[in-house]
């Protein structure tokens, strides 16, 4: 045993249906007003923002120590709805320590998994209940919602991985999700400048 302190076992209840922990530690909520600058069309995020801010996604956690040897876990759900023609997304990720994995498991709902690399490699994965998601080391990743239901997974990663947003600000991503005309779109996108 390394010279932390003995962390002591524990259990959570989940209500699978309604998609969240039962007594979280922490609750992250991400309204429409939290994703400036995310969305192509900035004109069509402001009215949705005007016209009510609506949630966008929720993330459910336990305190667990953010060392290596731990594994910290959560429930993650993102609602549907368009801004404009573009699914409802979440702001998505590098880890900060960038050689560390993450897995999601699909419980509700239908999407992608968006995944990129500082390299310019880009994957879309599907994703559904029942169908997990791997996601390596050094990649950045967001889920995108394109049912009519929440989409919602269970997510592990290393206990030590924390989280990078701001290259993400930066960076953008290489793909969008779209729905046009009831169909389901995935394009290419370069952030303007």
């Amino acid at each position: 045993m390394s010279d932390n302190k003995l962390f002591m076992p524990f259990g959570v209840e989940y209500d699978l249906i309604k998609g969240i922990m039962k007594n979280p530690d922490k609750h992250l909520i991400r309204k429409a007003s939290s994703m400036k600058g995310h969305y192509e069309d900035a004109a069509a995020l402001d009215k949705i923002i005007a016209a009510g801010d609506p949630l966008h996604y929720e993330v459910f956690e336990k305190n667990i120590p953010e060392e290596n040897g731990h594994l910290q876990f959560c429930i993650s759900t993102t609602q549907p709805g368009l801004v404009g023609d573009e699914c409802f997304m979440t702001k998505g990720h590098y880890h900060r320590i960038p050689e560390t994995a993450e897995i999601y498991l699909c419980l509700t709902g239908r999407g992608y998994m968006l995944m990129k690399t500082k390299e310019g490699d880009s994957v879309a994965e599907e994703m559904f209940p029942g169908r997990m998601v791997y996601v390596p080391p050094y990649w950045a990743h967001r889920t995108v919602n394109t049912g009519d239901t929440p989409l919602t997974s269970f997510c592990v990663y290393p206990g030590n991985a924390g989280h990078n947003y701001g290259d993400i600000e930066v960076e953008g991503f290489p793909k969008r999700v779209y729905k046009r005309n009831g169909k389901i779109e995935i394009s290419a996108w370069k952030r303007k400048s």
